[in-house]
């Protein structure tokens, strides 16, 4: 049974507020350093409090069920809960008392965990900061006004920007509930980093058989609009409504005429590929005109126009076109644009793999036997510059190789975090060197992770067949040979802490397993979807546990790598998970708005348009018949920071009114 209860001398008969305390333990969190019993005694002591009570946890259905009957009993009609914070489950109890019959505006947390508990050291402090903060919540929650949610209508379509596996998963799972996705991908053809690879970890699975059905499936789909060599160049509005601009680069070749039979490529008047592949990762040379791999979606040629012959002198015979049995080109090709009207936008816009260069220690464009991991999946790849065979840039094949782990990752120097994904698939590819040569291959790492399903087994598979395992950090790669048995080969410089010496050991190739770093527009992205990075440059999510696929806009979702490094099931899962948030909210047909908006207080509004720029969400104009500011209540998102900026005081928040805040202050310096 809870404790505490009704306080009978407080009890108000004249329709003024009845002000009901509920303090929470948070199990040990909150009742392992604050008295709450104290607090409840001292809230039931406060001015129209008339009921005073403490459970276990608050955000609990029977915490909850508390709050409800006290408030069907007519016991009280403000709410004070002093538990965690309100980022946490001031939501959950806005519903709890919107169920018992009161305007959900009429409720005050007091963080007395995250402001208290978690950061006071002293059992006496923390009791009488609690007290503090619960005296000025009582204060403040008196003077709530009500305000009634609002409603906003939702578009049924949705937009998906990135085309890699997670961009693919959410778009299908979105079109096959019947809901039209349209699919933007900058590259020329969808498929991401996934598609390079030759298999996938832990089960060793054809990563183009898991694949490209699903890229064939987008292209096929009724209910998908693919827009690829694409990007975002504008978004506006709110959740449920969203104007995206997308401007699409010309290609040269009409994709509606282009049947993707490489007649052109043939005919073109290089006879050999000249340009570096950007899709083998520069291991091969290109045409000017090409398409990327074989099973590339959408199957449509593309011309380089700073390689192309035509382009840059106008004097070649173009007998690509020639070839073309269905004159496809269109070499007066322009950027075009499309506007689009959704409801809500999910971003898979993936990741870069670090740049090796930036280490010089390990040789990387030094010596032509290092190479990064994403290379060796293009040399192992059947669809690569090689055909799949594992060659040096000589022709020989080797005999040794070394696999570096955690390069760029894991690093004071570069970026602290650890990639997830480099030890399994450096052990992926110590096990295909291994499949395919024969060769002998040292894996050296700091520390090996490996906490997927089937991981571990991967693992212990791999010990073996045989592979070494040096456990320390690489100090570098040289050519300088110490003793005869190094002379021609590079030598990796490593500690092994398990022996406790420092190695020399002599390899024929290095593969660097190079980390995964956000992407080099990230930023310029977020700005335009307006959505929060994390120091590191990840798309920041919501709640790291609650939401973690929702972002602090409304209606954009994440999904995949951008939101930070995870393997492909995880991608997968969290593309499904993001499709799920916007079906869901498609489905519901409109978005519950913020009802702590700012307003505009016209007769102190000087019009100096100071809060028209500062507005994150875009939610204020300036009238210019009126020379007044005004807030679309639609768009605001109840951040404060006009309020915080008006230097007349013209702009107010609901909730956080002057005198709201200063009633709060004014409870809280009273107790002190």
């Amino acid at each position: 049974m809870p404790e505490g209860g009704l306080n009978p001398k407080a009890v108000s008969t004249d329709g003024g507020p009845r002000i009901g305390v509920y303090v929470c333990h948070c199990g040990l969190n909150i009742a392992g350093k604050v008295d709450v019993k104290a607090v409840v005694e001292f809230a039931a002591s406060l001015p129209h409090v008339t009921v005073a009570r403490d459970y276990k946890f608050m955000c609990s259905d029977p915490g909850q069920e508390l709050i409800q009957q006290d408030l069907r009993d007519g016991l009280v009609n403000r709410v004070v809960v002093a538990s965690c914070s309100p980022l946490m489950h001031e939501a959950t109890f806005r519903r709890a008392t919107a169920a018992g019959g009161e305007s959900p505006s009429h409720v005050q947390m007091a963080s007395i965990r995250e402001h208290v508990s978690w950061v006071t050291a002293d059992g006496d402090d923390a009791t009488e900061k609690a007290k503090a903060l619960v005296a000025g919540a009582v204060r403040r929650v008196a003077l709530h006004e009500v305000l009634e949610p609002r409603q906003s209508p939702v578009r049924p379509d949705v937009m998906v920007v990135g085309g890699g596996i997670a961009g693919i998963h959410a778009a299908l799972t979105l079109a096959d509930a019947g809901k039209h996705v349209y699919l933007v991908e900058r590259e020329t053809t969808i498929g991401g980093h996934m598609a390079k690879f030759d298999k996938t970890f832990p089960t060793l699975d054809c990563a183009a058989c898991i694949l490209t059905p699903k890229m064939s499936a987008v292209r096929t789909h009724p209910n998908i609009t693919l827009w690829t060599y694409s990007d975002v160049v504008s978004v506006e509005g709110y959740a449920g409504d969203f104007r995206v601009r997308v401007r699409h680069r010309p290609r040269y070749v009409r994709e509606d005429l282009c049947t993707g039979c490489l007649a052109c490529i043939d005919a073109c008047v290089h006879k050999q590929g000249k340009f570096e592949d950007e899709w083998n990762e520069g291991l091969s040379k290109r045409k000017p005109i090409y398409i990327p791999f074989p099973q590339a979606t959408p199957p449509v040629v593309v011309v380089d126009r700073e390689a192309c012959i035509w382009f840059k002198t106008g004097k070649c015979p173009r007998t690509c076109v020639d070839a073309c049995e269905r004159d496809a080109f269109d070499f007066e090709q322009t950027e075009t644009f499309d506007e689009v009207e959704v409801g809500a936008i999910i971003l898979a816009t993936g990741y870069r793999t670090f740049d090796a260069s930036r280490m010089p220690e390990y040789g990387y464009g030094l010596y032509p036997n290092v190479y990064t991991s994403l290379e060796v999946e293009r040399l192992l790849n059947a669809a690569g510059p090689t055909n799949g065979e594992i060659v040096l840039r000589d022709g020989s094949r080797p005999r040794t190789v070394g696999i570096i782990h955690c390069v760029g990752s894991r690093d004071a120097k570069h970026n602290l975090w650890c990639s997830k994904v480099c030890c399994m698939y450096s052990l992926k590819l110590a096990h295909m060197v291994k499949e395919r040569i024969g060769a002998e291959v040292y894996n050296f790492y700091i520390d090996m992770r490996t906490p997927g399903k089937g991981y571990e087994e991967f693992y212990d598979k791999v010990l073996r067949e045989g592979v070494h395992m040096v456990r320390g950090r690489v100090a570098g790669v040289t050519d300088e040979a110490a003793s005869p048995e190094e002379e021609g080969h590079l030598v990796i410089r490593a500690e092994d802490t398990l022996i406790g010496s420092v190695r020399r050991i002599p390899v024929d190739m290095v593969i660097l397993a190079v980390g995964i770093e956000p992407q080099p527009d990230a930023q310029e992205v977020r700005r335009l979807f307006n959505v929060s990075c994390g120091s590191e440059g990840f798309f920041t999510e919501r709640h790291p546990k609650l939401a973690p696929v929702s972002t602090f806009t409304d209606g954009i979702f994440l999904a995949g790598a951008c939101q930070g490094p995870k393997d492909i099931p995880d991608s997968v899962a969290q593309a499904g998970a993001a499709a799920a948030e916007a079906l869901a909210m498609i489905d519901r047909g409109h978005v519950t708005l913020e009802s702590s908006t700012a307003f505009i207080d016209d007769a102190a509004c000087s019009g100096c348009k100071t809060c028209v720029g500062l507005c994150p969400f875009g939610a204020i104009a300036f009238d210019e018949d009126r020379k007044k500011a005004a807030v679309n209540e639609v768009v605001c998102k109840g951040c404060g920071i006009c309020v915080g900026a008006c230097p007349s005081g013209a702009a107010q928040q609901h909730l956080f009114t002057d005198a709201q805040i200063l009633s709060e202050i004014e409870g809280v310096l009273e107790y002190v």
